[in-house]
């Protein structure tokens, strides 16, 4: 239920409207961040006008997931209370749903709950390899640091499908140029060059008649057009559920480019929250157990399953490393290689950290560089496009000649 929250400032007089996503009138008043000098008036948003807010408001998402846990992770730097914590960061976010969560937990907090547990309610907001991470960092008691890391791994995904979206522009401005070609020649060009083939017995060039196939479904029913568009939508919008199907990771994983990114970022993942479990005396395969639950993809999820089942068999780490090492990908054998460097040294948890911090340092140049790897992807698909038109345009007024002579 979405409540309205009216914050009066009593030293000024100034009102600030706040929506949030909950049940009760308390809970709205922590996920409206209500300090000593204000007011507040609440009331219920029901019926058309709820709707209405839904649809018209923010959702939430990479923007406010980075904003909480950055917060959490200041706080808890400080040593402020966990539910004063929470409390402090209702202002930082912008959506009513995640204001709503964060009364949601800091109640939850207060009734002796855990914080994993608590935030594990909050599913639709939180994903399983975020729980499995904070459950990693109560394990160890290292908490501001997963929340930092979790914020940043938010900020560069968010920064990645920026840079995807502003690439998504020139070739959603060139595709709809197209279109407009298309459309145009629907009304002028090919109906002459029809009714001339028709005359002269002749059929129209293949492209030719593809193209007044599109035309015709563009004239008939202009709505298809949205179609590609809000599919695209949806893909950016849902791309954290679509990315959490086994089949598509797996199918990813194949791909040259995005393979290599998801390697190293499932990889930067899971051996930068084993050397944090190790480091701080956790059992190793207790660490391996809550590792294999932080790591999102599904080949490095039964990695660290058949490493721990290695150890429970009488194998060292590094043996047990090296018997899997193909669900590492090409790096498989250098990361085994470190790893047997490791068990020398008794320095595991610092190669385990060194591994991570290079592929964070790979996939940072990646991110600055997203939009120049699909710069050549989107050359093909629009000069295929321009191209077919330009032919299918042009191929009657070339072969022309032939049916004149034919006739």
């Amino acid at each position: 239920m979405l409540k309205k929250v009216v914050l009066s400032n009593v030293h000024t007089g100034r009102d600030t409207t706040t929506m949030v996503d909950t049940t009760t009138d308390e809970k709205a008043l922590i996920g409206a961040g209500k300090t000593d000098v204000e007011t507040a008036k609440i009331s219920d948003v029901t019926g058309i006008d709820e709707q209405i807010q839904r649809l018209t408001t923010s959702k939430g998402g990479q923007n406010d997931r980075v904003a909480l846990f950055n917060g959490l992770a200041k706080c808890f730097d400080r040593n402020i209370p966990i539910v004063k914590s929470f409390h402090l960061q209702a202002n930082r976010v912008k959506s009513p749903r995640y204001r709503g969560a964060i009364a949601e937990i800091a109640e939850a907090l207060t009734q002796g709950e855990k914080m994993s547990d608590a935030m594990a309610r909050q599913s639709d907001l939180f994903s399983a390899d975020i729980i499995a991470l904070i459950r990693a960092g109560e394990e160890a008691g290292r908490l501001p640091e997963i929340f930092r890391r979790i914020a940043d791994s938010q900020r560069k995904t968010s920064r990645i499908l920026r840079k995807l979206k502003a690439g998504m522009i020139y070739p959603g401005l060139v595709l709809t140029l197209g279109v407009g070609v298309v459309i145009t020649m629907s009304f002028t060009l090919v109906p002459a060059m029809s009714k001339l083939y028709a005359s002269l017995d002749s059929e129209l060039p293949t492209p030719t008649k593809v193209l007044m196939k599109v035309s015709e479904v563009l004239l008939k029913q202009p709505w298809m057009v949205i179609i590609p568009i809000i599919c695209i939508v949806m893909l950016f919008k849902n791309w954290n559920r679509i990315i959490s199907i086994p089949r598509v990771q797996l199918m990813l994983i194949r791909t040259p480019i995005i393979g290599n990114i998801m390697r190293k970022s499932a990889s930067a993942v899971g051996f930068r929250t084993l050397a944090l479990l190790i480091e701080a005396n956790v059992r190793l395969t207790t660490a391996l157990d809550i590792t294999r639950d932080t790591a999102w993809h599904i080949h490095y999820k039964a990695f660290f399953e058949k490493v721990r089942n290695h150890i429970l068999n009488g194998l060292t780490l590094p043996d047990a490393f090296l018997v899997e090492s193909h669900w590492l990908g090409n790096d498989g054998r250098l990361i085994c290689g470190l790893m047997e460097v490791a068990a020398e040294t008794g320095a595991g948890t610092e190669l385990l950290n060194e591994i991570a911090e290079d592929y964070e340092d790979e996939l940072d140049g990646i991110a600055n560089q997203i939009d120049k790897l699909i710069e050549p992807f989107t050359i093909v698909v629009l000069g295929s496009m321009v191209g077919g038109l330009i032919y299918a345009i042009y191929a009657p007024v070339f072969s022309l000649g032939d049916a004149l002579f034919k006739k």
